[in-house]
């Protein structure tokens, strides 16, 4: 967002209307705020009400500039008029569609006072209401499906995720929010029982909608949302055992973010491909293809613990220990907050490679430590588990 969006010129007509700040949430003073805010994934934006800070815009996950324009219009109006619809709602002619709209748009503002709040299943059924009601056309179409996929998931209920993106890709197709549609709609999917009746046809309907995002150059998508279907088709490959599918996914998709970052006009540009770019070379099985750029994104922000600790991921993958080992300590010097446990984990993972079983059970009891010791708002009850049980694993 900061290398791609926030630089575009057009969004300075927002720069006046809005306090603009920016949070942390690693940061251990950050945590009662990130509880109240109740932010479950990054990058999260929220639009507060000045008035009594209540969230009156949710937007979880980045956008386009276009995206983020109709955002911004939408928090005021969110503010100014409690989101109530009035903007829409008679303008396309017709007393039934003005009525059709108004539905919507109640239908909708309901649905975002209850995402601001953090209620994800009165949110999505919200949301749905709205979707049902919505008039052809309907210019909160996109944003109520994206909201209503993400209540969804979080309220875990994984065949309405998938239905709704198989219904909704048809319309959003070739638009900024397809690829989100069908990736998140390919997850709902995999994360069906095997035996569900509707599974495989839902993999397949979604799968087709994933291809047809990564295969279209000109639709208007994110690089970044189009990598993350990428990544879903490879969900799917590996879901159903298809290595040498896999390889092909895999492949194109390390060919697709190899192209983007040689777009890239500025080092934040190009260094905002790193992830994505080591998880496909890792997937192809040439970790040491992602050692050049991830070095020089170290060069270019000595500050950030990201292109260490990726290095020390490309170096395990590698079995070059020693070096994993020294870029784990440059991440860890850097890192702070929930992220480190990450870290420690992987240098756990170097450590049994090396041998080293004693010390990696003294760094993971560091890590359950740490852990335990968060704030609330930051402590996460499944991570501790899941650091026992590899710390209970240990020889």
């Amino acid at each position: 967002m900061r290398a791609f969006v926030f630089t575009d010129k057009s969004l300075g007509r927002h720069a006046g209307r809005f306090v603009w700040l920016e949070i942390d949430t690693e940061k251990r003073e950050n945590a009662a705020l990130r509880r109240r805010l109740q932010v479950p994934a990054l990058p999260t934006f929220f639009i507060l009400d000045p008035a009594d800070e209540r969230v009156a815009l949710r937007w979880v996950g980045g956008a386009t500039v276009r995206q983020l324009d109709q955002m911004l219009d939408e928090g005021r109006l969110a503010v100014a008029r409690g989101a109530a619809g009035a903007d829409t709602a008679g303008t396309r002619g017709g007393a039934k569609l003005a009525r059709a709209a108004s539905a919507a748009d109640l239908a909708f503002a309901q649905a975002e006072r209850h995402y601001g709040a953090g209620d994800m299943a009165a949110a999505a059924a919200d949301y749905r209401r709205a979707l049902a009601a919505a008039p052809p056309g309907w210019p909160r179409y996109a944003r109520a499906v994206e909201s209503a996929l993400f209540a969804l998931q979080e309220s875990d209920d994984n065949e309405a995720v998938a239905l709704l993106a198989r219904d909704a890709f048809p319309t959003l197709r070739a638009t900024p929010s397809s690829a989100n549609v069908a990736a998140s709609g390919i997850g709902g999917a995999l994360a069906l029982p095997k035996d569900h009746p509707k599974r495989r046809e839902l993999v397949r309907a979604l799968e087709a909608d994933a291809e047809a995002v990564v295969r279209d150059p000109e639709a208007k998508v994110a690089a970044d949302d189009r990598s993350g279907a990428y990544i879903a088709l490879l969900d799917i490959r590996h879901d159903e055992g298809d290595s040498t599918g896999a390889m092909n996914v895999a492949s194109r998709w390390s060919a697709f973010l190899d192209g983007e970052a040689a777009k890239a006009t500025a080092r934040e540009q190009r260094t905002v491909f790193d992830a994505h770019r080591l998880s496909a070379y890792l997937e192809i099985g040439h970790p040491e293809r992602a050692i050049p750029m991830l070095e020089a994104s170290e060069r270019d922000f000595p500050e950030d613990y990201n292109p260490p600790a990726r290095l020390a991921t490309a170096y395990k993958a590698m079995k070059r220990w020693d070096d994993a080992l020294a870029a784990s300590d440059r991440a860890l010097a850097r890192a702070y907050g929930p992220r480190k446990l990450r870290l420690l984990q992987t240098r756990s993972e170097i450590q049994i490679g090396r041998g080293d079983a004693a010390a990696a059970r003294r760094t993971l009891e560091e890590a359950v430590a740490m852990a335990e010791a968060l704030p609330e708002g930051q402590r996460s009850e499944s991570t501790i588990a899941s650091l026992k049980k590899q710390l209970s694993a240990l020889p």
